[in-house]
């Protein structure tokens, strides 16, 4: 089996990432590339994209699997079905400290070998398709140079300062 026979290394590295951040207590946010293939709230959909809490306390029936991701989530304290095309999903990544991973934006109509078109959201390109590229850093977020804050007011809401809750063993 060569390269172009084998499935996509997507859904793997989702889930493994999806594993790194809660066997580390960290909150798994994805984002998608929304089409008419993405089934999520429109309302919630900014710039073609939209970011989703991925973590277990905020779905039900969470699925990874290599086609599709599949949960149950409240929006607005209404309940929602998600369903997003593993292939419109184009980073993974920690809330709390954005370590993750992006991926190539697809195109539509664009074949294997095109170069996929940079989206508003991510910058990705082949790896060592340049020598800096280990030096490079993917921005998750488009700073809106019009907002107060830089683009800041959509970015998810901080845990309250203070000490962090801990669990007392009681014998």
């Amino acid at each position: 089996m060569n390269a172009l026979e084998s499935t996509s290394t997507r859904p793997y590295l989702i889930r493994a990432l999806y594993d790194w951040c809660t066997d580390n207590g960290l909150t798994p946010y994805v984002a998608v590339l929304v089409d008419e293939t993405v089934q999520v709230p429109r309302e919630y959909v900014k710039n073609g994209e939209i970011v989703l809490n991925i973590s277990f306390d905020a779905t039900s029936s969470l699925k990874l699997g290599n086609d599709f991701i599949e949960f149950k989530a409240r929006f607005a304290g209404t309940a929602r079905e998600i369903m997003v095309p593993v292939s419109r999903v184009i980073a993974i990544y920690a809330r709390e400290n954005g370590q993750g991973m992006a991926f190539p934006v697809p195109v539509p109509g664009a074949t294997a070998d095109e170069p996929a078109k940079a989206s508003p959201l991510t910058s990705v390109t082949a790896a060592g398709s340049h020598p800096e590229d280990e030096a490079r850093i993917v921005q998750l977020v488009t700073p809106d140079p019009g907002s107060p804050e830089g683009g800041q007011d959509d970015e998810p809401p901080r845990p309250p300062a203070g000490p962090r809750p801990a669990l007392k063993r009681v014998k």
